[in-house]
């Protein structure tokens, strides 16, 4: 269980203030305006902002003072950060090693990743030779091999077309459930929320005004959600 308990920072902009749960084998989404402090929490989460106050555990382990390496969490971007000159194989086994001296095990480990998120017959090639969502699909795998329990995704598949970007969901689905990890997702489409999502959390202001399931987009309950999704509510998919 991934616990935050008033987990704060001071920006000279904003306050920032985050209380949230998430399970193994659980998405949360997390939406809101541009600004609100989505990223922030992810990059305090991995470690790359300062944190001012507050609780972060994972199993009870407190992640305080913990370097961004050292932190059981892996995160993709929506630039995944590939190496251009580098090929499939060798972006994904970065992921291991820098030095890309892998163990047999590892060879293997990277392969079935590869496998597991359709990128297998792409082993050779380099990023330039690959579409967006197969450059997002190396991303995720490369996140996948590092076998970490905590994936934060901001906004890795926003610039993608509607049909890739859910195909690519139900990808990140499959492989929450499989590997029981706790995923935290940024981004400014609720209806990927409603239909990836088992919990969402609505960042304003720099905390998170309400969190539930996916019928808190269809009922929600203060004006900011409400004025952030406009007239129409969005319902949430079986």
């Amino acid at each position: 269980m991934l616990t935050l308990n008033n987990l704060s920072a001071h920006y000279p902009e904003q306050r920032q203030c985050f209380s949230l749960t998430a399970a193994p084998g659980t998405i949360t989404a997390l939406i809101g305006p541009s600004g609100a402090g989505k990223s922030t929490l992810l990059a305090m989460l991995g470690g790359f902002a300062r944190v001012d106050g507050g609780e972060l555990h994972l199993n009870g382990q407190d992640l305080h003072g913990l370097s961004p390496s050292a932190r059981p969490v892996t995160t993709l971007f929506q630039d995944n950060n590939l190496f251009w000159h580098m090929n499939v194989y060798q972006n994904i086994a970065i992921g291991l090693h820098a030095g890309l001296k892998l163990t047999p095990a590892q060879q293997q480990q990277v392969h079935a990743v590869a496998e597991q998120v359709g990128i297998g017959n792409l082993l050779k090639r380099k990023p330039g030779q690959l579409s967006g969502g197969q450059q997002q699909r190396v991303g995720l795998a490369r996140c996948l091999v590092r076998q970490r329990p905590v994936l934060l995704l901001d906004e890795p598949f926003s610039a993608l077309d509607p049909a890739l970007r859910f195909e690519l969901l139900q990808l990140l689905r499959e492989q929450t459930d499989r590997l029981g990890l706790i995923v935290l997702l940024v981004t400014h489409h609720p209806e990927e929320a409603a239909r990836v999502a088992d919990r969402i959390a609505y960042v304003h202001d720099g905390r998170i005004l309400e969190q539930g399931d996916g019928g808190l987009l269809s009922a929600p309950r203060t004006t900011e959600l409400r004025a952030y999704l406009g007239t129409a509510a969005v319902r949430s998919e079986e």
